[in-house]
């Protein structure tokens, strides 16, 4: 595996528990159908898994950091105001780059979601490539209806920062950014937790993060969250994404937490 040196850059929760009570049949009054002649309307059919669109976003790409003039060019933040196309990504302190774990977990995710009948479009198709921009990541999922929209990264603070965090468009800027957003990202937080992954020490609130300046979150119409896996720069959290295993534990959190929002 090829480790080059990335100069790293620096990148509440609402759970809404319904419960209903039920009588046993035992307890139940006996009913008598009422008779009648039309025939049974059929059950509605239940959405199929292969009709819902997931799009999978690993964070930048390996051939951005050969391209500062592209990855440098200003586009919208979705928020008035313009930023960068792109960053390099933070790094481990050995070279281990954001970019390629980042990918790597979204191979692992996109192929999850794809044996449970999930259509998954990626946003970039290697770790070789410049882009696309931030903006174009946003509008990936609008594009083409996406059910739910995850990005996937790594954060590069302090080595005492420990943990993961979920962020949100906020204040949201559509109605996909508000409950439904805050629903995926609350389902991510669960699923990490589940897992066995801590929440972030370090930002946020309980592995949650509102936030409102990152472009793909504030373009996209769709539900949509952003995935800080850990800090590359904590011993703990590193060891984790640097294992095979870390980070198919990780996926299969995330594709978790994904198909437990749909479903």
């Amino acid at each position: 595996m090829s480790r080059r040196w990335i100069v790293p850059t620096v990148l509440f929760a609402a759970a809404m528990l319904a419960g209903c009570e039920s009588v046993s049949a035992k307890d139940a009054a006996p009913e008598t159908a009422p008779v009648s002649s039309a025939p049974a309307a059929a059950p509605a059919p239940a959405a199929s898994p292969a009709e819902r669109v997931v799009v999978i976003d690993p964070g930048h790409n390996g051939g951005g950091a050969a391209h500062p003039g592209e990855i440098n060019r200003q586009v919208s933040d979705g928020r008035g105001g313009t930023k960068a196309c792109n960053t390099t990504g933070t790094a481990a302190d050995d070279g281990y780059t954001e970019h390629e774990f980042n990918w790597e977990v979204g191979e692992l995710v996109r192929d999850a979601l794809s044996a449970k009948g999930f259509h998954v479009i990626m946003s970039r198709t290697d770790d070789n490539g410049v882009g696309p921009c931030v903006d174009e990541r946003g509008l990936l999922g609008n594009r083409n209806q996406a059910a739910a929209v995850v990005s996937i990264h790594a954060d590069g603070a302090p080595a005492t920062a420990h943990g993961f965090h979920m962020n949100y468009a906020s204040p949201p800027l559509n109605d996909a950014q508000g409950d439904d957003s805050v629903r995926l990202a609350t389902a991510l937080r669960d699923s990490f937790v589940a897992a066995g992954f801590t929440p972030a020490t370090y930002i946020g609130s309980d592995g949650l993060y509102g936030r409102s300046d990152l472009a793909g979150l504030n373009i996209s119409d769709r539900p949509t969250a952003l995935v800080e896996c850990g800090n590359m720069r904590n011993a703990e959290d590193i060891a984790t994404m640097e294992s095979p295993d870390g980070r198919a534990r990780l996926a299969t959190a995330i594709a978790d937490a994904v198909t437990a929002y749909l479903n």
